[in-house]
């Protein structure tokens, strides 16, 4: 008879957590939907920038909780696959960060550099360092990645939120930025 694994004790957190992540993924389709609507100019660059990562941070914690909910019968496959999960994650951001810089349409101030570069390049970051040691040492490994994919899923949630705000509250459509120019 097999030892349980340490991931069964985690199966209803992967579970709850990864089906909030495909919720907000169609809720962030959702967002992009009013930002073609509401007659906004927005351009690819400023997408890619802000919203292409939100749900890559959503699908990264789904797919957390797939690999995690899986049954696998060692930790070593896990492991693997989240450490190239984690990498990933760390160079998309450094993209990310290249998205950012190069974009026009909107000037981050330092709240959109915390959520949209340093908290998911320290989730990632950690994802990749508590994969390394998973099958070594799986208790605080597990709490690690757990935090990891808190911490992406409350990013994603946060940026969407500023999203959805900055376009009703910041920026106007374009018929009404005509009409402010004649007055």
């Amino acid at each position: 008879m097999s030892s349980p694994s340490p991931l069964d004790a985690w199966e209803n957190f992967y579970v709850i957590v990864g089906s909030s992540a495909a919720a907000l993924i169609g809720l962030q389709f959702v967002v992009i939907a009013l930002i073609a609507e509401s007659r906004v100019k927005s351009s690819h660059r400023e997408i890619a920038a802000f919203g292409t990562p939100t749900i890559l941070h959503f699908c990264t914690v789904l797919f957390l909780g797939a690999v995690l909910s899986a049954p696998w019968q060692r930790l070593s496959y896990p492991s693997m696959v989240l450490e190239a999960c984690g990498a990933a994650g760390v160079v998309y951001i450094l993209a990310v960060i290249r998205r950012t810089r190069r974009q026009t349409g909107y000037i981050p101030v330092l709240e959109d550099w915390l959520w949209h570069v340093l908290f998911p390049l320290v989730a990632y970051s950690a994802l990749l360092a508590a994969a390394t040691v998973l099958e070594r040492d799986p208790r605080p490994a597990l709490f690690v990645i757990a935090t990891s994919a808190l911490i992406l899923l409350y990013t994603g949630i946060h940026n969407s939120w500023d999203t959805v705000t900055y376009i009703v509250v910041e920026r106007k459509p374009l018929q009404d930025r005509s009409t402010d120019r004649a007055e």
